[in-house]
């Protein structure tokens, strides 16, 4: 056949596929490891590039990252926050009236008393070609039309689940959840909290299936946990192939002031958290991650109630601050905190009539230690006189097990710590 017949097969098998998108009948092919064919309407498809219209603000510059994230380079008076009702007249506040005391590190690392091995710091993959914003702007991952399709819908795009309280003790915290949600967590509460810092190792944990994650995070929480006006900060790292359309662990933060039912989002993806800072993504992968039995990759946060404005700011790695949640945002936070949580989060959705397989840290159990468990170390929480102090009694709670577990100690170099996660789907975890 020569060029003008192909070129002719080709529009002939063109025409069909134009005509169908023409219809908003074409089935929408998600591309990874998590294709997923779907009928979508040309109205949900308009309704889409509607709301990434609201979020994607125009850019500076843009940032092309190692691993096909866009990175625009938004100016900082442009970005999602400052589109909410509450925020229309906020002025940006460039940096903390106040930082906590703190205990300042004499090294890059540390080491385990019981290894040779070296704990390194983390960063962000879209650093590795050099290129940063401009001064005056704050980068934001781009969403993009896929992003949006793996969701359940337009209003869960962005969004945590409602953790839908079953049981528990009266002092424990609201994590035995109805909707597959499963932890393994440290916590403290019961009195007035002001902010909370933890190290936390990072890993790649494995995935089952596109709608389950797996998270190590700081929760700063107050109000009532059965009721619908629990106000949450939460911020960590996450693998969620749903959210992000692939498997890396990507820093993020979320925020609710109603439970989880309609306020509040993760990272940037609703207007609400204010970023500040030109060098760091929420949203972004971290590089490089730990290795069993080999070097060990974490990242200190820091999140803490400024005394004077109200406002809570977060700091990640050497005290670099990345933004703040503006106190008008919250109702209960907007005083104090009443409980901390540290630890992993999974969602086991029993997708083959079994317990999930997705893993949580680094896939290994507690009892197995440095180099092979991930961990939570220094865990410290910030008083009403803005000093950060060490942690000195946690509960623990896993609600399986079998699946995930948890066990805390502590020593001199590494303060309160806990060791935690698991495999899930195992002989114990059917």
């Amino acid at each position: 056949m020569g060029i003008v017949g192909r070129k002719r097969g080709f529009l002939a098998l063109l025409l069909p596929i134009c005509f169908a998108i023409l219809l908003g009948r074409f089935p929408i092919v998600l591309g990874l490891n998590y294709t997923e064919h779907r009928q979508v309407s040309s109205l949900r498809l308009e309704r889409i590039k509607t709301h990434l219209d609201q979020i994607n603000k125009p850019a500076v510059m843009t940032i092309e990252s190692p691993d096909g994230d866009i990175i625009d380079c938004v100016h900082k008076r442009k970005q999602p926050a400052l589109d909410h009702p509450l925020l229309k007249n906020h002025k940006i506040q460039r940096h903390p009236q106040e930082m906590p005391k703190v205990r300042m590190m004499k090294e890059d690392g540390v080491r385990d008393e019981k290894s040779n091995e070296v704990v390194k710091g983390a960063w962000q993959m879209w650093h590795q070609n050099g290129t940063r914003c401009p001064r005056g702007t704050v980068p934001i991952r781009r969403s993009t039309m896929h992003d949006v399709l793996r969701a359940k819908s337009l209003f869960d795009f962005g969004k945590k689940q409602r953790r839908v309280s079953l049981t528990r003790r009266t002092d424990a915290p609201d994590v035995v959840s109805g909707n597959g949600h499963e932890h393994a967590i440290a916590y403290t509460g019961a009195q007035e909290v002001y902010g909370a810092r933890a190290t936390i190792n990072v890993w790649d944990p494995a995935i089952q299936v596109v709608n389950e994650f797996s998270l190590s995070q700081i929760w700063i929480l107050s109000g009532s946990f059965d009721g619908s006006d629990l106000n949450s900060i939460e911020a960590g790292w996450q693998v969620s192939p749903e959210l992000y359309g692939d498997s890396r662990p990507r820093l993020f933060t979320y925020w609710t002031s109603d439970s989880y039912q309609a306020t509040g989002c993760y990272n940037l993806l609703c207007a609400g958290f204010v970023q500040t800072n030109s060098r760091i993504a929420i949203g972004a992968a971290i590089s490089p991650v730990s290795s069993l039995l080999s070097n060990q990759y974490d990242i200190t946060i820091l999140i803490w109630k400024d005394p004077k404005l109200g406002n809570w700011w977060m700091s990640f790695g050497d005290n670099t601050l990345v933004g703040y949640w503006p106190a008008e945002l919250f109702t209960h936070l907007a005083d104090h905190a009443t409980m901390v949580e540290w630890g992993g989060e999974v969602v086991n959705t029993r997708a083959n009539g079994e317990h999930t397989s997705t893993q949580m840290g680094s896939g290994h159990f507690a009892n197995d230690g440095f180099g092979k468990a991930s961990y939570f170390r220094n865990l410290e929480i910030v008083d009403a006189d803005n000093s950060l102090s060490s942690v000195e009694y946690i509960s623990t709670l896993a609600e399986n097990t079998n699946c995930y577990s948890i066990k805390s100690s502590s020593n001199n170099q590494w303060g309160t710590y806990f060791y935690y996660g698991g495999p899930g789907n195992n002989p114990q975890c059917p």
